[in-house]
């Protein structure tokens, strides 16, 4: 009987390369090992390369042997293999993560391998500062470099929580911006409830944005929040209009970029929903992103009978509650600003 002969199967092969691969590795790590014994860690770092710690970029679909080589091209390897044999051998179902790590002077192959597979990539901020409008938030992250996708869904006005957030190279900007409209409603909603005033015009989260964005415009300095806030409160209260300039820029402009000119009489007649000199009531929408401190001025005002307020000269605000005072201290107010004039012209 003629007997056939059995091919190796294609799992027999597959088998065969998993064991000569381990072999490989086993010798290269003992040789590496041998080396790093001898020579010390110049044996495989490369020699003064540790003096500092360096920056590594991790493509997503970066594979392990082309990391090992990039980490060999900014010098904190000298050669790629005992890295991958560490791989390898000790975290074979550890797969490392794109993005990008500040690796220390003092890691080690296991440190470096531990903190790709665990994702700790380098932790950057990016502040977003109050009173600035979307269009002008939209523009920061679109100018951030470190940043990866397009913005293709833009929020409604004011609904972005001015405010530190942390990301990673690469994130994407869409999200983040979509995190910050999160922030923004997870605030409203931790605030709302510790609500103090009465005022119907505030008797929506809505409306009590709308204000606190007019707040937010009119001063930046803490102390006077609360002030402001109860001369527009007092305003609604009694039918009269906001008469806020922040809100005739906004109309102007209609929130699409930053008015690079001081307002004129013409442009206080404005025809616009937003230009409260002659509309009676609330802007249908914010006019820019409030901060924390201006909605919470805005929901726990101070008692104040204040109607009226202009600048002082110094950054704040004088208060008055009657037209007459109001008047003696715009001309007051004229008169420092000429004065200031002249002298930034000396």
């Amino acid at each position: 009987m003629i007997s056939e002969s059995v091919q190796p199967s294609a799992s027999f092969f597959r088998a065969f390369f998993r064991r000569l691969t381990r072999v490989a590795l086993v010798v290269i790590t003992l040789s590496f090992s041998i080396l790093f014994i001898l020579h010390g860690p110049e044996g495989i770092f490369t020699k003064g390369s540790r003096n500092q710690d360096i920056t590594v970029f991790i493509k997503p679909g970066t594979s392990s042997f082309s990391i090992a080589e990039q980490l060999v091209q900014k010098g904190v390897l000298s050669y790629p293999w005992f890295f991958l044999a560490a791989q390898y051998l000790h975290y074979p179902k550890k797969k490392l993560k794109a993005g990008e790590y500040l690796i220390s002077k003092t890691a080690s192959p296991w440190a470096i391998i531990n903190q790709m597979s665990e994702g700790r990539t380098v932790i950057r901020k990016l502040t977003i500062p109050e009173g600035l409008m979307v269009s002008q938030i939209v523009s920061i992250l679109e100018n951030t470099d470190s940043l990866s996708g397009e913005i293709t869904s833009i929020p409604p006005e004011g609904t972005l929580l001015p405010e530190t957030y942390s990301y990673s190279y690469g994130d994407d900007r869409q999200k983040l911006l979509s995190n910050m409209q999160r922030a923004m409603t997870n605030l409203m909603n931790e605030l709302w409830p510790q609500k103090v005033s009465k005022n119907p015009h505030t008797a929506t989260p809505h409306h009590a944005l709308v204000l606190a964005s007019i707040v937010e415009k009119e001063t930046k300095l803490p102390t006077e929040r609360r002030r402001v806030a109860s001369v527009f409160l007092n305003r609604l209260k009694i039918g009269m209009r906001l008469q806020a300039d922040p809100t005739v820029i906004y109309a102007i402009t209609e929130g699409k970029h930053v008015l690079e000119r001081g307002l004129t009489k013409k442009d206080l007649q404005i025809e616009s929903p937003f230009n409260t000199y002659t509309v009676t009531g609330l802007p249908p929408s914010p006019i820019a992103c409030p901060g924390r401190a201006a909605i919470e001025a805005v929901l726990n005002p101070e008692t104040t009978k204040d109607l009226y307020f202009v600048a002082d000269g110094t950054g704040g605000h004088v208060f008055s509650s009657n037209l007459k005072d109001h008047n003696q201290r715009v001309t007051t107010w004229r008169k420092i600003s000429r004065r200031q004039t002249e002298e930034s012209k000396l």
